[in-house]
């Protein structure tokens, strides 16, 4: 065999690969897709060869951004990992400068070569750089230099080069001084921080960028100077925050302390205390005094602490320890003024607050002086008219201490100042004049007493209504009950006669008495045997008032009317109880009718009497109907027999609620059967019966069956159980109604076998219509007692043999005497028994026979329950029809 091989092919020389780029980039030299294909090309090749590669395309090309952008990030990656003092590093330098002549308007390449200048740690070479890029970039490219600049800027050791660069800065964009000034804070730069502080607080247009407000630059503007006094000279800290406590009213708690403090780190103790004095008598809220005083009393506790500190190093001093003394009684001093500070603090909120005066005076209780001034200081301040609480008190109490001090020519003129201010309310000028009364009567000065009082009750030259507020309430006093009460008992108690009945006359003219003035005034009168006056007041009092005012004064005048005169003017007493009751609310008439009746009864007629109670069962309330009939019966009764009581017992019968007729129907029955009228009380009895639910009202249904059980036989005590069974029918319907409801709504879900077969009932289906009655009838089933027999009921599926067996056995018309217990109607079977209405078994045996589709009811009369059976087939009715 013979095996031919190949020649080996010449190896190409690597610069023949490169050959199709040279020649393309030959035809197309200012292409700059042909070199960067030959550049990627030699990417992976010799570093210098792609170096060379660059440049050649950048001496055809010096203007591409693309070949110089990739050929300085080669550059720069070629040197990384390597120290910065080789060489190399100056060469990159070189290109990023040869670069900036053609690319000097490129930020990107600005920032590349800062970049690489601040790795370098060149650090005056890259602030120039730094700087020259601000030169030569637009002003709208700057916002990618600085954060770079400020960034190198703060990382230089030399605080002074950052600081020259942010004021460069921050005239570019000065919403930004928030971050120099945190600079200079970390810097300890604390004077220029101030100073930066401070005009961005007073420049309304900043707007911060870390969303503070103005008052919180300021708080920190107060906390940097107060804080650091030694380091921030160039502000005035005084000036700068009593400007503060002008714009931040509500904050000015924490603006004093911050001024306090300044003083007290720079040493200036006296001015602090100054300054704590000032503010604690100046704010005017609550917190901020808390906040005030709880620093000046731990100011004070550290100076004394530092002083014992002190002299216990020193050794004793008289000197010190006089100092200390005097320390610690202005510490005692301050804590005992605290309640009389807080209290200032709450009168500068509200100078008019009554109340708090009244503590003031409190405080300084002990203190006459003090007390006097208060007071003084007080009625010039409250302004009545804005004052909380009522300003005639601070005029009494005033004239009270006075008094209290024996001092009535002082405490005389007070009150007579107080009755000349224009008080809000006329009650507040009453109570001055009162007031000014009772403390000449504790001083037993009683003739002063009433011509104070009359002074007060004068007639003005202006006369004003009582509620006329545009007129003074000096012009409208003068209608004051308050007042005029008080002149009155004054009056009877020390006057005569004549001024005093003048004085409830004049009472009554002005139309502001009460019942009650009406009534004393009357009583007066009578106590001084002026009789037919005392009656003529009582005129004038209903007069003036309107039901139900006017009800006391009835009451009292009548009852005193008829203590007077009884019988001897009976057709006058007669006259005034029916004025009384003409437009009488049925509220307060019973008193009346009662009073009128037994005005009748004593002096007039028995038929009047009897007339009056007939009017008053009409007249008075629905809820005292009840207790008039009661009182009209017995009254009845003792004028003119029992007898006479019947046609009353009817007429309450008639118009009383169910509730009190039934009750009024078994008084009624138990009368007549005393009388011995038994079918009256039987009659009573089952006329009644048609109100009485089994259920509800078992004691009636008992009563009625003792009754029978005394006085009846075996009839009426049959006809007793028709009747109940009746009425319990009635009342069931409600039941029936439920019954026939769910049975519809069981026999459309699930359906029956008559569905299937119509004209025929299943046994099933009887026992499902038993069974819901047996539920429905179960709430009752506790009303009655339990029954010692049962007579079971029959279903469709016995046989007639068996049916005949049960009839002889039972008779269900049999009445067991004996056992009063055990009633035949009421031994019902679990299944219920059935009924029939009056009109023989033959009529119902044919009416079912002749119609299909009857309604039927079960009573099942121990359960108190009606069932009802309706659309019963023929064969079921026939079934029944044997059966009775």
């Amino acid at each position: 065999a013979i095996i031919c091989l190949r020649p080996p092919r010449p190896r190409m020389c690597r610069f023949e690969y490169d050959l199709p780029y040279e020649e393309e980039i030959i035809r197309n030299p200012y292409s700059v897709k042909c070199w960067m294909r030959y550049i990627e090309f030699k990417q992976n090749g010799i570093k210098s060869i792609l170096n060379m590669i660059y440049e050649r395309a950048l001496k055809e090309l010096p203007g591409s951004y693309k070949l110089w952008y990739n050929y300085l990030r080669e550059r720069r990656k070629q040197v990384k990992g390597k120290c910065i003092t080789e060489p190399a590093y100056e060469e990159i330098n070189n290109c990023h400068e040869r670069a900036l002549v053609f690319m000097h308007k490129m930020p990107r390449i600005w920032l590349d070569y800062c970049q690489f200048l601040v790795a370098q740690c060149k650090i005056t070479r890259s602030r120039r750089t730094f700087d020259r890029a601000l030169r030569a970039l637009p002003v709208t490219q700057h916002p990618r230099i600085w954060p770079l600049y400020l960034r190198f800027a703060r990382n230089l050791p030399l605080p002074e080069t950052a600081i020259r660069v942010y004021r460069r800065y921050l005239k570019l964009s000065p919403e930004n001084a928030e971050e120099y000034i945190d600079y200079l804070r970390s810097c300890s730069k604390l004077d220029e921080a101030a100073v930066r502080l401070a005009a961005v607080v007073n420049d309304e247009s900043f707007v911060s960028k870390e969303g503070k407000s103005n008052y919180q630059l300021w708080h920190e503007l107060c906390d940097l100077i107060s804080q650091n006094p030694d380091k921030v000279n160039s502000l005035n800290v005084g000036a700068i925050i009593r400007g503060g406590l002008t714009r931040f009213t509500d904050q000015l708690g924490k603006l004093w302390c911050s001024l306090s403090d300044y003083y007290i780190r720079s040493g200036h103790f006296e001015k602090a205390r100054d300054v704590y004095e000032e503010a604690i008598l100046t704010v005017v809220t609550v917190r901020d005094f808390t906040q005030v005083y709880d620093s000046y009393a731990q100011f004070e506790e550290s100076m004394i602490a530092a002083k014992m500190e002190t002299t216990s190093e020193m050794g004793k001093d008289e000197e010190e320890d006089i100092d200390l003394e005097l320390r610690l009684a202005r510490f005692e001093q301050l804590i005992a003024r605290r309640p009389l500070l807080l209290n200032s603090v709450l009168l500068r909120q509200n100078p008019h607050n009554v109340h708090e005066w009244h503590k003031r005076v409190k405080l300084y209780e002990g203190k006459p002086r003090q007390i006097i001034n208060t007071y003084t200081e007080a009625v010039q301040t409250v302004d009545p008219m804005k004052a909380t609480g009522k300003p005639s008190s601070l005029w009494v109490s005033f004239a009270k201490f006075y008094e209290e001090n024996e001092q009535l020519d002082d405490a005389r003129t007070i009150f007579e100042k107080a009755t000349k201010v224009n008080y809000k309310q006329v009650d507040d000028l009453a109570g001055v004049w009162c007031e000014y009364g009772e403390m000449e009567l504790r001083h037993e000065n009683y003739e002063q007493a009433l011509r104070i009082l009359r002074k007060a009750t004068a007639i003005p030259s202006k006369k004003a209504e009582y509620f006329d507020v545009s007129e003074p309430v000096q012009n409208r006093v003068y209608k004051s009950l308050k007042v005029w009460s008080m002149l009155a008992d004054l009056e009877e108690s020390m006057g005569t006669f004549q001024s005093t009945k003048a004085v409830y006359d004049r009472i009554i003219d002005l139309r502001i008495a009460t019942p009650q003035i009406i009534i004393n005034y009357a009583m007066f009168l009578e106590e001084h045997n002026y009789f037919e006056e005392s009656f003529k007041a009582y005129e004038r009092g209903i007069a003036l008032f309107r039901w139900p005012n006017v009800y006391d004064i009835w009451n009292t005048y009548l009852t005193k009317f008829i203590d007077r005169y009884g019988g001897k003017k009976l057709e006058r007493a007669r006259d005034l109880f029916e004025q009384a009751l003409d437009g009488c609310p049925a509220k307060f008439a019973k008193t009346i009718y009662l009073l009128y009746a037994k005005l009748e009864e004593e002096f007039g007629l028995a038929r009047h009497a009897m007339a009056v109670y007939e009017r008053a069962t009409q007249a008075v309330d629905n809820t005292e109907r009840h207790h008039m009939f009661n009182i009209y019966i017995k009254r009845a009764a003792e004028i003119y027999g029992v007898t006479y009581t019947r046609a009353i017992y009817q007429k309450a019968i008639e118009v009383l609620p169910d509730e009190h007729s039934r009750d009024m129907c078994l008084r009624f029955a138990d009368m007549e059967s005393k009388l011995g009228e038994i079918d009256r009380g039987r009659a009573i009895y089952s006329y009644c019966s048609q109100i009485c639910d089994p259920r509800m009202t078992a004691t009636f249904w008992q009563t009625w069956k003792e009754f029978e059980i005394r006085h009846g036989n075996e009839d009426t005590i049959r006809e007793m159980l028709r009747i109940k069974r009746s009425v319990q029918a009635t009342y069931n319907t409600q039941v029936n109604f439920m019954s026939s409801q769910m049975m519809k709504a069981t026999t459309n879900a699930t359906g029956t076998i008559s569905d299937l077969a119509p004209g025929q009932m299943g046994l099933d289906d009887m026992k499902l219509l038993e069974q819901q009655a047996q539920l429905l009838a179960a709430e009752a089933e506790q009303d009655k007692p339990k029954l010692k027999e049962k007579i079971l009921f029959v279903r469709s599926d016995t046989s007639r043999s068996e049916l005949a067996e049960l009839a002889k056995q039972a008779n269900p018309d049999e009445i067991d005497i004996d056992d009063e217990d055990e009633d035949v109607d009421e031994d019902q079977g679990p299944e219920g028994e059935l009924q029939h209405h009056r009109g023989g078994a033959a009529v119902e045996q044919g009416a079912m026979l002749q119609n299909i589709h009857i309604e039927m009811d079960c009573v099942d009369t121990e359960n108190d329950s009606v069932i009802e059976y309706r659309t019963m087939p023929t064969s079921y009715f026939t079934f029944l029809s044997a059966m009775f």
